[in-house]
Protein backbone atom coordinates (compact mmCIF):
# COMPACT_ATOMS: atom_id res chain seq x y z
CA UNK A 1 0.00 0.00 0.00
CA UNK A 2 1.42 3.54 -0.76
CA UNK A 3 1.12 5.66 2.03
CA UNK A 4 1.42 9.89 1.83
CA UNK A 5 2.77 11.38 5.16
CA UNK A 6 1.98 15.30 4.73
CA UNK A 7 4.19 18.17 6.19
CA UNK A 8 1.40 18.05 9.18
CA UNK A 9 2.02 14.41 9.69
CA UNK A 10 5.25 14.36 10.23
CA UNK A 11 6.76 12.90 13.86
CA UNK A 12 8.75 15.06 15.51
CA UNK A 13 8.65 12.76 18.73
CA UNK A 14 12.18 10.91 16.94
CA UNK A 15 15.51 10.65 18.71
CA UNK A 16 17.39 14.32 18.85
CA UNK A 17 20.14 15.53 18.93
CA UNK A 18 20.96 19.15 20.69
CA UNK A 19 21.24 21.56 17.67
CA UNK A 20 19.50 19.87 15.34
CA UNK A 21 15.71 18.87 14.83
CA UNK A 22 14.45 15.97 13.25
CA UNK A 23 11.06 14.92 12.31
CA UNK A 24 10.30 11.22 10.89
CA UNK A 25 8.16 11.08 7.56
CA UNK A 26 8.73 7.41 6.67
CA UNK A 27 8.96 5.13 9.33
CA UNK A 28 6.82 1.98 10.64
CA UNK A 29 4.16 3.85 12.66
CA UNK A 30 3.65 6.43 9.97
CA UNK A 31 3.83 4.59 6.56
CA UNK A 32 4.36 1.13 7.61
CA UNK A 33 7.49 0.94 5.75
CA UNK A 34 9.32 -2.31 7.00
CA UNK A 35 13.17 -1.64 6.21
CA UNK A 36 13.31 2.78 6.08
CA UNK A 37 13.65 5.47 7.87
CA UNK A 38 13.40 8.68 6.07
CA UNK A 39 13.10 12.38 7.65
CA UNK A 40 14.10 16.02 7.58
CA UNK A 41 16.52 17.64 9.68
CA UNK A 42 16.72 21.20 10.41
CA UNK A 43 19.98 23.40 11.99
CA UNK A 44 18.87 26.74 13.09
CA UNK A 45 20.99 29.46 11.45
CA UNK A 46 24.99 29.41 12.47
CA UNK A 47 23.95 26.58 15.11
CA UNK A 48 25.88 22.97 15.04
CA UNK A 49 24.90 19.71 16.07
CA UNK A 50 26.00 18.09 19.45
CA UNK A 51 28.47 15.28 18.82
CA UNK A 52 26.93 11.79 17.91
CA UNK A 53 26.28 8.34 15.60
CA UNK A 54 23.89 6.74 14.53
CA UNK A 55 24.83 3.06 15.79
CA UNK A 56 24.65 0.17 13.33
CA UNK A 57 22.67 2.43 10.86
CA UNK A 58 24.05 3.68 7.52
CA UNK A 59 22.64 7.06 6.95
CA UNK A 60 22.60 8.83 3.76
CA UNK A 61 21.87 12.75 3.82
CA UNK A 62 20.47 15.09 0.85
CA UNK A 63 21.26 19.11 1.87
CA UNK A 64 17.53 20.54 0.29
CA UNK A 65 19.03 24.20 1.99
CA UNK A 66 22.05 25.57 3.48
CA UNK A 67 25.85 25.33 3.76
CA UNK A 68 26.92 22.75 6.51
CA UNK A 69 30.54 21.74 7.07
CA UNK A 70 30.26 18.02 8.53
CA UNK A 71 33.15 16.40 11.10
CA UNK A 72 34.20 13.42 11.91
CA UNK A 73 36.78 11.41 13.34
CA UNK A 74 37.41 9.93 16.67
CA UNK A 75 38.48 13.99 16.94
CA UNK A 76 36.39 15.63 14.57
CA UNK A 77 39.72 16.05 13.04
CA UNK A 78 38.32 15.69 9.40
CA UNK A 79 35.96 18.34 8.19
CA UNK A 80 33.60 18.83 4.61
CA UNK A 81 31.24 21.31 3.42
CA UNK A 82 28.19 20.52 1.22
CA UNK A 83 25.71 22.59 0.19
CA UNK A 84 22.43 22.17 -1.98
CA UNK A 85 21.76 19.27 -4.29
CA UNK A 86 25.30 17.42 -2.34
CA UNK A 87 24.60 13.85 -0.96
CA UNK A 88 26.40 12.90 2.20
CA UNK A 89 27.26 9.16 3.24
CA UNK A 90 27.62 8.93 7.16
CA UNK A 91 28.64 4.57 7.91
CA UNK A 92 27.42 3.35 10.64
CA UNK A 93 28.98 4.48 14.45
CA UNK A 94 31.08 7.60 12.78
CA UNK A 95 30.73 10.21 15.09
CA UNK A 96 29.98 13.32 13.46
CA UNK A 97 28.22 17.27 13.77
CA UNK A 98 26.53 19.32 11.61
CA UNK A 99 27.77 22.97 11.08
CA UNK A 100 25.34 25.07 9.60
CA UNK A 101 27.61 27.89 7.81
CA UNK A 102 24.96 30.60 7.40
CA UNK A 103 24.19 33.13 10.05
CA UNK A 104 21.09 34.27 8.87
CA UNK A 105 19.25 30.80 7.22
CA UNK A 106 18.56 27.39 8.41
CA UNK A 107 19.86 24.63 6.94
CA UNK A 108 17.67 21.75 5.69
CA UNK A 109 18.82 17.68 5.22
CA UNK A 110 17.03 15.07 3.83
CA UNK A 111 17.72 12.00 5.90
CA UNK A 112 17.58 8.21 4.99
CA UNK A 113 18.73 5.53 7.07
CA UNK A 114 18.92 1.86 6.82
CA UNK A 115 17.38 0.70 10.14
CA UNK A 116 13.48 1.33 11.18
CA UNK A 117 14.04 3.08 14.42
CA UNK A 118 15.93 6.71 14.17
CA UNK A 119 19.04 5.70 16.21
CA UNK A 120 21.01 8.80 17.45
CA UNK A 121 23.77 8.23 20.45
CA UNK A 122 24.65 11.49 21.22
CA UNK A 123 28.29 11.73 22.73
CA UNK A 124 30.66 13.70 24.67
CA UNK A 125 32.66 16.18 22.14
CA UNK A 126 36.03 14.66 22.07
CA UNK A 127 37.81 18.36 21.26
CA UNK A 128 35.86 19.21 24.82
CA UNK A 129 38.03 16.36 26.44
CA UNK A 130 41.29 17.65 24.82
CA UNK A 131 40.76 21.30 26.20
CA UNK A 132 40.19 22.35 22.22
Amino acid sequence: MVAIVRPGERDAGTAQTPGMFREAGVSGALSGSTGLWMGIARNDPGAASAVHHHGESESGIYVLEGRVRFRWGERLEHAAEAGPGDFVFVPPHEVHAEENLDPAREAVLLLARTTMEAIVVNVPDPRRAEGA
